[in-house]
């Protein structure tokens, strides 16, 4: 019985997730200044979440070589995007944050994004957005990216 449940649960997230996930990164896109490449976009959105990262870890993510992601970043640095900073505890590193107008980008379209899904959600009971929400929370504390 329990293995059932197992299945049924890890069946419902490959078939679920990457689905929303399709719709959110659409809308995202969607929303998106125009001026910005998709790369640039997921890159705002990367340094977003990752204050202080590195080069290396934003073609890591992005998935472009070093090469590529110096000169990507270097357009959004020049339309002050985002900014590269020494590292306070070694100068030889160099880590990268958005500005305000980099910022404010993004939560142009996430707050875009977020009435979309919210239209998309308002069909269901309240009840299910309760459990859809805890859900989330549920997934969020299990999948987390954590601070190494």
């Amino acid at each position: 019985m329990m293995r059932s449940s197992m299945d049924e649960c890890t069946r419902e997230v490959l078939e679920t997730v990457p689905s929303v996930m399709r719709v959110i990164r659409n809308e995202l896109r969607k929303h998106r200044a125009q001026e910005l490449s998709v790369p640039q976009f997921r890159t705002l959105n990367f340094l977003s979440r990752n204050k202080g990262a590195s080069l290396s870890e934003v073609a890591e993510h992005i998935g472009l070589t070093l090469p590529s992601m110096s000169t990507l970043v270097d357009g959004l640095v020049t339309r002050n995007f985002a900014v590269r900073r020494t590292h306070p505890r070694d100068r030889r590193r160099v880590t990268l944050e958005l500005t305000d107008r980099g910022h404010m980008i993004l939560r142009s379209a996430r707050d875009a994004t977020r009435d979309y899904l919210a239209q998309k959600l308002e069909s269901i009971s309240l009840e299910d957005r309760s459990k859809v929400a805890e859900s989330m929370r549920i997934l969020r504390s299990i999948f987390a990216e954590r601070a190494a």
